[in-house]
């Protein structure tokens, strides 16, 4: 289960002020150290406390350069690649966003600092009901949650501004292309297990130029049968 402990420090190996500390540091050495500039990224990394989004037993690592299980097989990603794809979609308030892979929220609830509305899509109905309830709880009334097949993107809200993917198809879809606003940008990871890079793009006249990152691994994009996209 994903911890909601909302000031409830009995039940936490640390009290607020400590995990307040530990995300101020995290922000400085993980965040800034490594070249993410975009003082709104800073901002939300700086707010969202990411000890919420992880199972109880590992709130103490919450802070960590690392990413953590938080059930079902999936996991939530180190907090330096959640600024960096952030970062990259160069995010406006006004900005609609699509995320596919919500997994704890965590990195919903970041995008949700920045811009008015994000919508989220999750493929283990577990994962998604806990993290709508978490961001209910949480204030976040501008995240839309649903359980389905990221792979088939959120069209009745398309066209969408930016797009991110948290979890690795060996193709980008074509789903996700086409519900892409023009001049929009999409981050993926994209490759096999052990072979993946993280991608943007960005739509210009109907076409998406590329851009390669940094390699990663994430977890595999999966259909309703369990089967790798």
């Amino acid at each position: 289960m994903i911890s909601v402990i909302l000031g409830d420090c009995n039940s936490q190996e640390f009290g607020k002020d400590e995990y307040s500390t530990r995300r101020k540091m995290m922000v400085e050495s993980q965040i800034i150290a490594r070249g993410i500039k975009d003082q709104k990224v800073i901002d939300a990394m700086r707010k969202v406390e990411r000890h919420l989004f992880v199972p109880l037993e590992y709130a103490s690592q919450a802070y960590g350069d690392f990413p953590l299980p938080i059930g079902d097989g999936q996991t939530i990603s180190q907090p330096y690649i959640v600024a960096l794809m952030t970062e990259v979609l160069h995010l406006k308030t006004t900005s609609k966003v699509l995320e596919v892979g919500t997994g704890s929220g965590y990195q919903a609830a970041v995008l949700a600092q920045i811009c008015d509305s994000v919508f989220t899509v999750e493929i283990y109905e577990s994962l998604a009901k806990q993290a709508e309830n978490l961001l209910r709880i949480l204030g976040y009334n501008n995240i839309k949650v649903k359980t389905g097949d990221g792979y088939q993107g959120w069209v009745e809200y398309s066209p969408f501004d930016a797009i991110i993917v948290t979890c690795a198809p060996t193709h980008v879809p074509k789903a996700l292309q086409d519900q892409l606003a023009e001049g929009g940008r999409l981050v993926i990871p994209v490759g096999e297990m052990h072979d993946q890079e993280l991608v943007l793009y960005e739509k210009k006249d109907g076409k998406l130029s590329r851009k390669d990152i940094v390699a990663v691994r994430f977890v595999p994009m999966i259909d309703n049968t369990g089967k790798n996209y």
